[in-house]
């Protein structure tokens, strides 16, 4: 008996924690190491070195601050100027015009704008 209301004390303290654990609407962050798709296989090859695992932005060796795909004055940028950046660079990125495919940059462009800004 005294396990039923163990069990009963232990759900009426979860649950309200659970409820609004699933409701709070707040949208999953794309996690990019644990994703298959070629676009996160490509940022991981090109951008993960300096953007960071998770594009949350790092500050290099060298002291240079590369920014969060995800968040900050980054967020502002059209799916086309983030294209005009992974593709002719600037600011201190290396421009990827001549690394990647017409193909591959449009991907790269979308799967930022799309996939880690939660567009």
């Amino acid at each position: 008996m005294s396990y039923i209301k163990l069990a009963a004390a232990v759900i009426f303290v979860a649950a309200p924690a659970l409820i609004h654990a699933c409701a709070s609407g707040k949208p999953k962050q794309y996690m990019i190491t644990d994703n298959k798709t070629y676009e996160a296989s490509l940022f991981r090859q090109n951008c993960a070195i300096c953007h960071g695992p998770e594009a949350e932005g790092k500050t290099l060796d060298n002291g240079t601050k590369v920014p969060s795909l995800r968040e900050g004055e980054f967020k502002k940028k059209t799916e086309s100027e983030i294209y005009e950046q992974i593709a002719n660079g600037g600011n201190g990125m290396t421009p990827f015009r001549n690394q990647l495919t017409e193909r591959e940059l449009n991907m790269m462009a979308g799967f930022v704008y799309h996939n880690l800004r939660n567009q």
